[in-house]
């Protein structure tokens, strides 16, 4: 029985070997061919960045929309957004700014959104990823810009108001908060550390399983694991990639209070990004201080059946109480009922600054 058992296996491992063959095969075919993409584009005089999210968002839609199974939709995608990471650093490697130091959440976005074959540069503040990209330090930087229990990052958002840099992408991840140490077991930890944010999302199960531990705020998840690797009998909580940069192991996973926390994340570049059929616009829209002034704004979108998916108000730092309105709305400027409504809204706001047209999150 044993026998047959081993056999079985064995044809199975063969056949699996056979397959992994011919996978590699067509990896390296697919790699030979963004070399010669590479190629066209430079006798094109295109030498800056060959990166295009409305290509990468479309080949990953046709992927998930062609699964079969049984891998699921998210692993599918994972798997073809490396691939492309991995050919396009053939061609030429992306540089990314991202809310730093490594470890991070922003960290784990931008690997999300771009593969791990980005060269992924750390910066202290939001306004310094803007002006990394802005003086092409880096092509592409990642900010976040919303949290579903916290709300917006004001920051992220003001930063937009005094800058020519475009939305060329959104990132949507699900913050998992993750114990880890150098302890083997809780019994061991007389100290952990974490953001404030961080230790009070997960109070519930901080109160619950280390009731006595001291909880000790720092600047950052990553400085919270960093901190863990060095202090004895300590633990931190923070994200998955911080365990990995840091080498703690991880005690136990997802601690948050809330499961459904979720972070947006805005990708800021230069470029123009073309339609994909799946797109959102991204606005900012001032107004005058008189009666129906926002339903003014807004009605244009209304008459042409364009969705709006978020409207935030933010000082416009011209005067007291001015406000400017961030508006999130559903299509692309180069669609014909958005064009419109664009038109339209230009004759009825005060000042209308188009922030960018980009692909909706994949997954």
């Amino acid at each position: 029985m044993a026998t047959e058992i081993e056999q079985t296996l064995n044809e199975l491992r063969d056949k699996i070997d056979r397959i992994d063959s011919k996978l590699l095969e067509l990896i390296s075919q697919r790699g030979a061919l963004a070399l010669e993409v590479a190629k066209v584009k430079m006798a094109a005089g295109e030498n800056d960045c060959f990166y295009r999210p409305e290509r990468e968002a479309q080949v990953l839609r046709r992927m998930m929309a062609e699964n079969p199974g049984p891998l699921s939709q998210e692993s599918v995608a994972r798997f073809f957004r490396e691939l492309m990471s991995a050919c396009l650093a053939l061609e030429k490697p992306l540089q990314v700014a991202f809310l730093g130091p490594e470890g991070t959440f922003t960290q784990q976005a931008a690997f999300k959104h771009f593969g791990s074959a980005i060269q992924a540069q750390p910066f202290p503040a939001i306004d310094e990823i803007f002006r990394a990209v802005a003086s092409e330090t880096c092509q592409f930087g990642i900010v976040p810009v919303e949290n579903s229990t916290e709300g917006v990052i004001t920051h992220t958002l003001d930063s937009f108001l005094n800058t020519s840099l475009l939305i060329t992408g959104e990132v949507v991840l699900r913050i998992h908060h993750h114990l880890m140490s150098r302890c083997s077991e809780l019994g061991e930890i007389k100290e952990v550390f974490s953001h404030q944010q961080s230790l009070a999302q997960c109070r519930e199960w901080l109160d619950r399983f280390l009731p006595n531990v001291k909880r000790t705020a720092v600047s950052s998840n990553a400085e919270a694991a960093r901190l863990s690797a060095i202090v004895p009998d300590s633990a931190a909580v923070a994200g998955e990639v911080a365990a990995q940069l840091y080498e703690l192991t991880i005690l136990q996973r997802n601690i948050e209070d809330e499961p459904d926390n979720t972070t947006r994340f805005l990708v800021i570049g230069k470029q123009e990004v073309g339609p994909t059929g799946e797109d959102k616009t991204t606005l900012v829209v001032s107004t005058g201080n008189f009666p129906g002034a926002l339903y003014q704004i807004l009605q244009p979108f209304a008459e042409h059946g364009i969705s709006m998916s978020k409207i935030e108000s933010r000082p416009s730092r011209r005067e007291c109480w001015d406000y400017v309105f961030f508006i999130d709305i559903e299509g692309h400027k180069k669609e014909v009922h958005v064009a419109k409504a664009l038109k339209l809204l230009q004759e009825k706001a005060q000042m209308v600054k188009w922030l960018g047209s980009y692909p909706k999150a994949v997954v």
